[in-house]
């Protein structure tokens, strides 16, 4: 259930306490996936964020799409809302000193890659690290693997980046399409999964390509397609999970406070 209260979170959030013991435990705000789509379905659990959960860390999963229509800027602001409400408050989902770090798929992938780069830029030194799950980073959806999707999967995703970006073209600026973005030096280190048989492998690759050109720290996992990586699409559970959440741990872990 989503919900507000008093720890002063502007937007609806769903919170994952996680399975940890220590005193300050790394703190996750998650963006999940919605394909850019109107009417967002936030009523299921992610999957991915309880993998956080699993791997010791308290997930605050917000809702920024509901407020927003899931429009450019304004859902990349609740995000960021989202993301400095919690950072102020770290005592109250977690603990004064946790590591810090955003974390989102697909669509939420792309708004975690922006709030980390807009936090470089406006709020620098209080991420430690970014997770992106096949983040939806390139409209130009002219990728390899982007054109061998299924026609359903294509539709979807253009008719969200259409809605997404709108009629004011909004295509090149660097927090609506991250791979776009001229400076990516200084960014949170980054972990950044994909699969081979996924259609946003290849943006996911080349945005990999860009943060380690630019000397950020990245650890990437290719999924084999076996794993079905892309049941995420589908909300639902494929056998990437154990080695996922084995991936969050070492990630989170690694991570500077």
């Amino acid at each position: 259930m989503l919900e507000t209260d008093e720890s002063g979170l502007s937007v609806p959030y769903r919170l994952y306490p996680g399975k940890t013991g220590s005193r300050s435990p790394p703190l996750v705000l998650y963006l999940a996936g919605t394909g850019f789509q109107p009417a967002p379905d936030m009523s299921r659990r992610s999957d991915a964020a309880q993998c956080f959960a699993d791997a010791g860390a308290v997930v605050v999963e917000a809702d920024y799409a509901s407020l927003s229509g899931n429009l450019f800027p304004k859902a990349l602001e609740y995000a960021f809302r989202a993301f400095m409400a919690i950072s102020a408050r770290r005592k109250a989902f977690a603990g004064a000193k946790s590591r810090f770090v955003v974390a989102g798929h697909e669509s939420g992938g792309n708004l975690a890659a922006s709030v980390a780069l807009k936090a470089r830029d406006y709020r620098p030194g209080e991420l430690a690290g970014q997770v992106l799950l096949s983040p939806m980073v390139d409209a130009s959806m002219a990728t390899s693997s982007f054109l061998g999707a299924d026609a359903g999967m294509q539709n979807r995703w253009a008719d969200g980046w259409s809605r997404y970006l709108g009629p004011a073209c909004s295509y090149q600026h660097p927090y609506a399409t991250p791979c776009l973005c001229s400076r990516m030096a200084g960014v949170a280190p980054a972990l950044v999964v994909t699969s081979e048989d996924d259609p946003l492998r290849d943006e996911t690759l080349g945005y990999i390509d860009r943060l380690t050109a630019a000397d950020v720290a990245v650890r990437r996992k290719v999924f084999a397609a076996e794993q079905d990586w892309t049941s995420l699409y589908r909300g639902e559970t494929g056998l990437w999970r154990q080695e996922l959440c084995e991936e969050l741990s070492q990630f989170l872990a690694g991570l500077q406070g």
